[in-house]
Parts: structure tokens; C-alpha cells; sequence
């Protein structure tokens, strides 16, 4: 019953009576109105066996500079619902409806409430519960994945240093990791700052373990007012052609109906830390500076029924990429 419940509920915490290694994180991006503002608070948890042993911790991006924080506190400080979205991390507190920070003596002194409109989760099913499809109900995967929210609004504000930063009507995204460790090797773009509202991409693709050997797996979803575009090894799409040029990530994506191609520019990343099966001394480079140039057309006659250039994308290239380009 809790693994039927854990995998109905993406959001919530699914670390009850795990044994190390185990890691799970929530990804909470947030960009005000001006888009002069960027950040990304990670709260998790990290049950090492080794090097930085078990703690809790609150990761922080600054997305313009690419500065981070990680902040360790105790396995106790941390607590988390099952079946919805709701954590703490000492004095933090993140929800379906806010998230209050309280990070005074950091290097990026955060502190204040945003609050978020409707989210928009990815679907959950029985058939497909989230991102992962059917893949969510394979028990022992190394990393599972899951899409809160592709795109609300900001209200409320930060303080950081003295000065007040307003996140009224900005745009934000979260998204959540859970499991052993992250892939060996991965590619991961996010954007929801188009030419006009309403419009949302999240694309990974990572070497996947599966019954001793490993396949390179991928996740796309394209909202386009109102409309979910999915793409992903569970649906039947495939990869056509996946090139990483210098600080350029030129990726299309074909099934039955459509054809996806993804062009991401790189920008300089700052340096997360990321779960390992020992601990969370992993560096994880990733940039809010990114941007993604979208396509979508369909099969059938071609006709473009998308274009435009995602701004202020989160993106991370990282570990061994040899798989995946092959």
C-alpha cells in the first residue's frame, strides 16, 4: 500500500523506511516579472552511508551570477508529507502554495514567502502515474522523476542582503528527484520564459540501468496552451539525431505524429551537489542562463504547429555522455 501510494503521489516524500543509499530532492525555480531576478532552492534529504553521511540540506542557484549555496542541517530537521506536496527544512517550508525561506547566514541570505498560483502537474494516472509513465511502478530504479508544476505564477517577495526582490507576477517551475543516485551521464533543459505566456518545455535524457545493462532513456513534454506534447522512450518516440557541439545541445525527437527539435545554448553554470550512491559530493554544473530553440511539426504534412525560443532555461550536461550520443 505505501508503494501504491507513493507512486500515485509524485510529490510526496517517498523515503519512509528506506534504507541507504537513498536521496530525494524538490526543485522549486523561480523568475520575477522583470526576469532580472532567478533562482533555484532545492530542499531534500540524503541518506549516505559514507563521505557527508545522512543530513538534510537546502541547495540554492543564483541564476545570473551562478553562485550556490548547499546548507546542511540535521536528518531531524527534515520532515515531509506522503501523499502531497509539503516539506520542511529547519525554519523552511515549501507547499503546493508557498514556499517561506529563512537562509540568514548563507552567502545568499534568503528570506521571505512566495506564494504560487494553480500548478499544472504533469498528469497522473494509473496507467501513467507522472513523467515516468509505466516506469513509475518498476521497483529499485536508480533515480526516479517527477513534474509538479510546469508553469505558475509568483506573488510575494525575497529579501537578500538588505534588498527587497518582488516576485509578483513571475513565473515558476518545480520539478523532483528520488532514489539510489543520479544517471551516470545526463542532459536536462527547462523553460517556461517564451515569446508568450502559456507556453512550457522540460526535456532529459539519461543513461538508464535495466536488468544489467543500460539504455539511453528520455522524458520530453512541451506544453502549448493548454496542450501537453509527450514524448519519451515509454511512448514510443525516438531519437533521430542527439549532438552536443561545443556549448550548443542540437536534439530531435520523432514518433507517429509529431517531430520535436530541441537546440540549447549553454551559458556559464555554476556547480551544484548531486546524490551519488555514497553521498551528495557529486558536481552537478547547471545554468539559468540557458536558452532552447523549439520546433514542432507534424508528420503528416509537415505543417509547423510551434516555434519559438525558450529564455532563461535551466540546463545541466553532465557526467559520461558517451551513450547517450551513440
Amino acid at each position: 500500500m505505501n508503494t501504491l501510494r507513493a507512486t500515485l503521489h509524485p510529490e510526496g516524500y517517498h523515503g519512509k523506511g528506506r534504507k541507504p543509499p537513498f536521496f530525494e530532492g524538490w526543485y522549486f525555480k523561480i523568475v520575477d516579472a522583470a526576469e532580472t531576478h532567478r533562482y533555484a532552492i532545492i530542499p531534500g534529504i540524503s541518506l549516505g552511508e559514507h563521505g557527508d553521511g545522512p543530513h538534510s540540506f537546502i541547495q540554492i542557484l543564483e541564476g545570473v551570477t551562478g553562485e550556490t549555496v548547499y546548507r546542511r542541517y540535521p536528518v531531524d530537521a527534515f520532515t515531509a508529507a506522503e501523499t502531497r506536496l509539503e516539506i520542511a527544512v529547519g525554519p523552511n517550508r515549501f507547499s503546493s502554495r508557498e514556499m517561506h525561506l529563512d537562509l540568514r547566514g548563507t552567502d545568499i541570505p534568503l528570506q521571505g514567502t512566495v506564494r504560487f498560483g494553480d500548478l499544472q502537474p504533469w498528469p497522473v494516472t494509473w496507467a501513467s502515474p507522472g513523467i515516468m509513465g509505466w516506469y513509475a511502478w518498476v521497483p529499485r530504479m536508480e533515480c526516479y522523476h517527477g513534474v509538479l508544476s510546469l508553469n505558475h505564477t509568483l506573488a510575494g517577495h525575497l529579501k537578500v542582503n538588505g534588498s527587497r526582490l518582488d516576485f509578483g507576477g513571475g513565473r515558476g517551475y518545480i520539478e523532483k528527484d528520488w532514489g539510489q543516485s543520479f544517471p551516470s551521464g545526463w542532459i536536462w533543459m527547462q523553460t517556461n520564459h517564451f515569446g508568450m505566456p502559456g507556453i512550457s518545455l522540460t526535456a532529459s535524457i539519461a543513461m538508464i540501468p535495466w536488468i544489467g545493462y543500460t539504455f539511453p532513456g528520455f522524458i520530453v513534454g512541451l506544453l502549448v496552451n493548454g496542450t501537453l506534447y509527450r514524448f519519451a522512450t515509454y511512448t514510443g518516440a525516438v531519437t533521430r539525431r542527439l549532438e552536443v557541439l561545443g556549448e550548443v545541445v542540437d536534439w530531435t525527437i520523432e514518433d507517429a505524429l509529431y517531430r520535436l527539435r530541441l537546440v540549447g545554448h549553454r551559458a556559464t553554470s555554476g556547480r551544484l551537489r548531486g546524490p551519488s550512491k555514497v553521498d551528495m559530493g557529486r558536481p552537478v554544473p547547471e545554468t539559468m542562463n540557458a536558452s532552447v530553440d523549439v520546433t514542432l511539426t507534424a508528420q503528416r504534412d509537415g505543417t509547423e504547429l510551434f516555434r519559438g525560443t525558450g529564455r532563461y532555461a535551466g540546463m545541466e550536461i553532465a557526467g559520461e555522455l558517451t551513450g547517450l550520443l551513440a
